[in-house]
């Protein structure tokens, strides 16, 4: 007997869409190289948009950054955000763009295979995921790793060849541009440099005359701010007497890229009158002279910073750099006193970082107090805490190795109540002078 049965309609299931990010790359700031930056990007975000059981996540991108590098802010972000469960396919164009070390490639594939990460490289037309994609990786890793360390070793032949021939490798400083391997003087930025030797040599300081800069909005080279290193390099910089030192630094290698100060490794090579001089030979000496006399008279009074009980210890809560130890004084008449200043605001100014200087003498007490000792001493301190915090003005907060925090204000008191009884009695005996002088017909 015939049997019918009717067939109810079924809700097709959704299909989950898989979650696509893209990682792009480009090993220089240069226009060009920033321009296929944008045309990668855009092109991500069609590729991946047009399929419709993908959903882009983000397309991770990072600017000027060598593939050998790997603290590359967004390649982190990237992996940080496989290991929090939001990806899951990566996309690259191909081996080198990901990374051009072969440990840094394999030691990510793995890490993202393991977290059931696919990663597709779109010229080598490898998954990671597949059952050969790590053999086909592990061999393409290889050849761009030995392919980085050979366009290294040529570029540095042809960098010394151009040393040895007496021709500098940039002209990217003020003052001067690079034409046809000799320096050429830029006028404007000529006298800014020449203003600059002479407020040194005037008995300007080398922050102030970063300061000075700042306010006048003179613009540096490279469009950062003016900061005491950037004014340091240009006052002993040869090139502004027309001299050339080739081969002052080096690479110490095509991984790393770590640049090392040359101190006999490598030749150098001198060429004097290799182009025209902005500072003559004569007020280039005498910089020079100052320079040397001025860091003297610095070091005579102040300990080396290993010596100093709170080097590498205390971070401004503002800007997150640490504290460095100086000198200062409110009065020539009153001799200078240790305090910790912030580096962003000693090298930028306030407008960088509002924190203002502690007094050691204040660091020293709160310490003491919150470590409940009546003397101190770094290796105490290390062996108690982790770091001093400074969220604001006259607030510190201890951070202990058991994790715990501690915070501590104090208020600031007039110079008057810090007096000691000594300078109390010269401030009597100058007040009985002056009325005496007055009282003089």
């Amino acid at each position: 007997m015939r049997k019918i049965t009717k067939l109810e309609k079924t809700a097709l299931m959704p299909v989950k869409r898989k979650r696509v990010a893209a990682y792009a790359r480009v090993s220089s700031g240069k226009d060009a190289q920033l321009h296929s930056l944008s045309v990668q990007i855009s092109y991500y975000n069609e590729y991946i948009g047009s399929r419709g059981d993908w959903q882009l996540v983000r397309i991770y991108a990072d600017e000027a950054m060598t593939g050998t590098r790997e603290d590359r802010p967004q390649f982190q972000q990237l992996l940080a955000d496989c290991r929090a469960g939001k990806i899951d396919m990566v996309i690259t164009k191909s081996v080198t763009r990901l990374a051009r070390n072969m440990v840094t490639v394999l030691e990510t594939a793995r890490e993202l295979k393991e977290l059931g990460i696919d990663i597709y490289f779109e010229k080598e037309n490898i998954h990671t995921m597949s059952s050969d994609g790590e053999l086909m990786l592990t061999l393409l890793a290889t050849f761009a790793q030995e392919e980085s360390w050979s366009a290294s070793e040529n570029q540095k032949w042809r960098i010394r060849k151009k040393f040895e021939q007496g021709y500098p490798n940039t002209g990217n400083m003020l003052g001067y541009y690079l034409e046809n391997g000799v320096l050429r003087v830029i006028p404007d930025e000529a006298e800014i440099v020449r203003q600059i030797y002479a407020d040194f040599l005037s008995g300007m300081g080398i922050n102030a005359i970063a300061k000075k800069l700042r306010r006048m909005e003179v613009p540096t080279k490279r469009g950062s701010e003016w900061n005491k290193m950037t004014v340091r390099h240009i006052l002993r910089n040869e090139k502004y007497a027309g001299n050339l030192l080739l081969q002052k630094t080096y690479r110490l290698d095509h991984i790393s890229k770590k640049q090392m100060i040359n101190h006999g490794e490598l030749p150098m090579y001198s060429v004097s009158n290799a182009h025209e001089a902005i500072i003559d030979r004569d007020t280039f000496e005498q910089v020079q002279q100052e320079l040397m006399l001025r860091a003297e008279k610095c070091h005579s009074h102040h300990v080396t910073s290993e010596a100093h009980l709170f080097t590498s210890m205390i971070r401004c809560g503002l800007c997150g750099r640490h504290l460095h130890r100086k000198l200062a004084s409110s009065s020539k008449k009153y001799a200078p006193k240790p305090v910790w200043f912030c580096t962003t605001a000693m090298n930028y100014g306030k407008n960088a970082c509002p924190s203002r200087k502690i007094p050691e003498d204040i660091l020293i007490q709160k310490t003491m107090e919150v470590l409940e000792i009546e003397n101190l001493d770094r290796g105490t301190l290390l062996d108690r805490i982790t770091e001093i915090q400074v969220p604001e003005h006259n607030h510190l907060v201890y951070v202990f190795h058991d994790g715990h925090t501690q915070e501590v204000t104090w208020q600031n008191h007039s110079r008057r109540e810090s007096w000691t009884e000594e300078m109390k009695q010269q401030a009597r005996e100058r007040r009985l002078k002056y009325l005496e002088e007055r009282r003089r017909p």
